[in-house]
């Protein structure tokens, strides 16, 4: 039963989720408004190698996208029974958000690459046992049992390795290939402005994440045992998918692109994650300041 409304009595309070809230009203956008014939064009005067690069490259994120878009709900349900409604607000442009991504892969690879379906040999080990397992399990748990550790544990999965790390390194991929194949704007525009939405929408997400972490570290510093934990399982993965994607191109990627840089901007990626959560350590919700 509930008694009362925090609204009514309260008011909205003015803190990071609504301000993420509002963020994302003012950035909409429809993926099916892009209009990918030039990118079409492109796409098709590619090598064959170069082709298969840019199908593997979105094939994973499309198989990301579905299953970050399946397993959010268990962390709303968790933060609605919470009652904080600012941060369910903010969520709900969130699960949207992740809805509109899996629209514009598919379209991706639908309409400039020609191919719907039968793209799952792309898919290795570490990245099945990411998003088939690891992911899942993290999020399922919130149904049953949303605790500070299983909130944590949720959100080093979801927002910091699987967004932070993995997704960011590959929107780097489509930005390499994007000045391979030089006059970047011209050659694939809607590819590109769709990578930028998708990459904005994800900011948002990335900083909801370090958010939950870091209220949780203000309650119980102790909970930095849990982040150090998840770490120390999740990164090896997320690093093999990585390896996964230069390992199928064992006389050297595509377009010039290199396993090094790669795994060198994955890193910087966490390590940047891992700063703002060793400062929320002492700082809390606080060390969100720049963000």
């Amino acid at each position: 039963m509930r008694v009362g409304f925090r609204a009514v009595e309260r008011g909205l309070e003015a803190g990071f989720p609504l301000r993420l809230y509002h963020k994302a009203k003012r950035r909409f956008w429809d993926p099916a408004a892009l209009d990918f014939q030039e990118d079409r064009r492109t796409f098709l005067q590619l090598p064959p190698e170069g082709q298969d690069l840019l199908l593997r490259l979105a094939s994973l994120f499309l198989g990301g996208e579905e299953a970050v878009t399946l397993d959010l709900l268990p962390l709303l349900g968790a933060i609605a029974r919470e009652g904080r409604l600012e941060e369910e607000m903010y969520l709900t442009t969130f699960l949207l958000e992740e809805a509109k991504h899996v629209e514009f892969f598919a379209r991706f690879l639908e309409e400039v690459a020609g191919r719907k379906g039968s793209l799952a040999r792309y898919h290795g080990p570490h990245y099945r046992r990411l998003f088939g397992e690891l992911l899942p399990e993290a999020m399922e748990r919130l149904w049953e049992d949303g605790n500070p550790e299983a909130q944590v544990t949720a959100a080093l999965t979801y927002n910091v390795v699987v967004e932070g790390v993995l997704a960011e390194t590959g929107y780097q991929g489509f930005s390499r290939l994007a000045e391979r194949l030089g006059e970047a704007e011209r050659a694939m525009p809607a590819t590109l402005e769709g990578i930028a939405r998708v990459r904005e929408d994800e900011s948002r997400h990335i900083a909801y994440g370090l958010y939950l972490i870091a209220r949780h570290l203000e309650a119980d510093p102790g909970l930095w045992e849990v982040v150090e934990g998840r770490l120390a399982l999740l990164l090896p993965e997320a690093m093999g998918v990585v390896g996964e994607l230069f390992a199928a191109y064992p006389d050297g990627a595509p377009l010039g692109l290199t396993p090094e840089e790669f795994f060198a901007y994955a890193s910087g990626q966490l390590q940047h994650r891992l700063r703002v959560l060793e400062r929320a350590r002492t700082l809390g919700v606080r060390a969100l300041s720049g963000l």
